[in-house]
């Protein structure tokens, strides 16, 4: 078990673009966006076995035909003199009764991609995430980044609407400290103590949105812009673009819901209200006001269930 390539291309000093599933599908989205506008060719993948359990198996004539496990591929283009290879995991492997991935199928996981990368010369790996914030969802969300290199940071100080998360207001005051759950994270401490330069592009969402049943490509659409000048090229976003105002508009119609629910007293949905517009034009709220939110909130998604959920 482990790695199967169906074919090695002749590649030269690729970048490795990275995505999985997270907070809003913001890092996912992002990079198999830009690996579909790309052309990108499939040419290998991680076997599923020791790291996810089926989620389906397929039955043919009455025989089992097969087992369907998320899946986790490779992809590779050329684009103008940069070799780009792409990793596409459709879902984080983890340990019983862990939220996050992490432990040991994480980290082997991480291991496998960076043996891909490595074996093909890459020397530079972007991954992507969701950057958790209070900003308003009518905001253009920023990207905030991180690198494992110190020779990374006047890089990502020349890519407009950008920031080193350590520089984040309130981040600063406490030595610049910040976490980054899941592989997102693992891939950029394993890829350092193999000596590759890597740095994580995370999109920001609203706090009130993480635990929403939506992607939030809004933020997709701000580190695509990113990408896009890292490799100097142009690509269309329109389509993400019509996304991002349609899930503004479910998110609206969703508060709109908050403040009027019938198990909320009216001057709580007033102050949520309150809060919440307090993001767009005040700035920062309180711990507390954020907890009330997120309560509240909480309670509309669970009563939506399936119902609510939108897939791109």
């Amino acid at each position: 078990m482990g790695i199967k390539l169906y074919r090695e291309p002749k590649l030269k000093n690729p970048i490795m673009f990275c995505g999985w599933p997270g907070i809003g599908n913001i890092g996912i989205i992002a990079i198999d966006t830009l690996r579909k506008i790309l052309r990108a060719q499939e040419f290998g993948e991680i076997e599923p076995w020791d790291f996810f359990e089926p989620r389906r198996v397929l039955v043919e004539r009455g025989l089992l035909k097969d087992l369907k496990f998320p899946s986790s591929k490779f992809y590779f283009q050329r684009n103008k003199n940069q070799d780009l290879i792409f990793f596409i995991g459709r879902e984080q492997p983890k340990e019983e009764r862990m939220r996050y991935a992490e432990g040991q199928k994480a980290y082997q996981m991480a291991n496998l991609v960076l043996d891909v990368g490595e074996k093909f010369g890459c020397q530079m790996v972007y991954t992507s995430a969701a950057a958790v914030t209070q900003i308003h969802h009518t905001a253009k969300p920023r990207v905030w980044a991180v690198p494992n290199n110190q020779k990374l940071i006047a890089k990502i100080k020349q890519y407009e609407n950008t920031v080193l998360m350590s520089e984040i207001e309130g981040r600063s005051n406490i030595g610049g400290q910040g976490t980054i759950s899941g592989l997102n994270g693992l891939l950029l401490g394993v890829a350092k103590k193999r000596g590759i330069e890597t740095i994580c592009l995370m999109g920001e969402i609203p706090h009130y949105l993480q635990g929403a049943p939506w992607p939030y490509p809004k933020a997709s659409k701000s580190v695509l812009e990113v990408l896009a000048k890292i490799l100097d090229i142009e690509i269309d976003l329109d389509r993400l673009e019509e996304l991002a105002k349609k899930i503004e508009e479910d998110v609206e119609e969703l508060l709109e819901r908050l403040y009027e629910a019938e198990a909320i007293p009216s001057e709580a949905g007033t102050q949520i209200k309150e809060d919440i517009e307090k993001l767009k034009y005040a700035g920062p709220i309180t711990e507390e006001e954020q907890k009330e939110i997120m309560k509240h909130i909480g309670e509309l998604f669970k009563e939506g269930g399936e119902k609510d959920e939108k897939h791109l």
